[in-house]
């Protein structure tokens, strides 16, 4: 038998050992390792872990954070494991955790945009709770993401963000625009971009754009919190515009989508409807009621709308509603 005849024999037989091994935990990545010959005992081990791990995160994120986290100290340069590490800390919102093992992943593949995104996106989390100087530090990733991926639509959107809570409006602007543009049916794009268009006085473009968004969604349920904002925008367009009968209709549209976790606007359109001149008592009076019931009984209600319920209870009694 010859030395090639026999390495390929040899190979054959070790593929089918650990072919049957890859049915517990081990995994396919194992077998590749073990053929190459190239892997080391700490880099299988780290493996296994993460297997262990992917069966864990849907039921138990920490114990899946747990297998990851050891998996990544036996092979700290696996940027996959990184990856999986820092998707099992967004589901527990640990973002300063996130965005640490991501820098890490990024530095050892510089060539996957998500995870420029999803490190960008964390520092915004960062942000929003509560430490500002963390939008600036969001810019980098973000646009490295558009760098890589100029299709990535989320990295435009959140580096609008960015660039607007450090006061480039701007920016802001454009990179709002073009998170829209290279994805038109993602829902959180629009009220962003409608409201910085508000505030900066431009209402015929933040109408425009808003609703461009309410004629483009799609009406459901994932679309019903954008949706809404989308609609309390125009009211407030609508009412800059002096355009009564246009801020009524979107006020009743945001009615319709609003659910359960949206009780103020019960409070908005009837508030609405009782200083109309005339005022349409009896669909004001219900929609106050309704509010008054919904969000003023309990005392976080009363606390969260108290100035809200003052004006409901007192329009509801010159109504003479009761």
């Amino acid at each position: 038998m010859n030395r090639s005849f026999k390495s390929e024999v040899v190979v054959a037989m070790i593929w089918q050992k650990l072919t049957k091994l890859t049915r517990g935990s081990i995994g396919f990545g194992a077998v590749v390792c073990a053929l190459s010959m190239g892997c080391s005992r700490d880099h299988i081990e780290a493996i296994n872990l993460a297997n262990q791990g992917d069966q864990a995160v849907t039921v138990n994120v920490s114990g899946a954070i747990a297998k990851y986290e050891e998996a990544s100290r036996l092979d700290p340069a696996n940027h996959r494991i990184l990856w999986k590490l820092g998707m099992a800390y967004q589901k527990q919102e640990e973002w300063g955790k996130m965005e640490s093992v991501l820098s890490q992943a990024a530095a050892q593949a510089p060539e996957f945009a998500d995870y420029y995104y999803y490190r960008g996106y964390a520092l915004v989390m960062i942000a929003q709770g509560g430490n500002k100087d963390a939008y600036e530090d969001s810019k980098a990733p973000l646009q490295k993401c558009i760098e890589i991926d100029p299709n990535f639509a989320e990295c435009y959107h959140w580096l609008g963000s960015s660039m607007m809570w450090t006061g480039n409006d701007q920016a802001a602007l454009e990179n709002y625009t073009k998170a829209i543009e290279h994805d038109a049916k993602v829902g959180y794009f629009y009220p962003p971009l409608g409201e910085l268009y508000s505030n900066l006085r431009f209402y015929d473009e933040a109408e425009k754009v808003l609703k461009g968004g309410e004629r483009v969604l799609e009406k459901v349920q994932k679309n019903k919190n954008s949706l809404y904002a989308i609609y309390t925008l125009l009211s407030n367009v609508y009412q800059a515009k002096g355009d009564d009968n246009a801020r009524i209709a979107v006020l009743e549209s945001a009615n319709t989508v609003a659910g359960d976790t949206h009780p103020e606007i019960a409070f908005n359109l009837g508030s609405t409807y009782a200083t109309m001149k005339p005022p349409q008592k009896d669909k004001a009076v219900r929609l106050l009621k309704s509010f008054n019931k919904r969000a003023c009984a309990g005392q976080k209600g009363a606390t969260t709308y108290k100035e809200q319920c003052e004006t409901s209870q007192s329009l509801v009694q010159r109504l003479g509603g009761g």
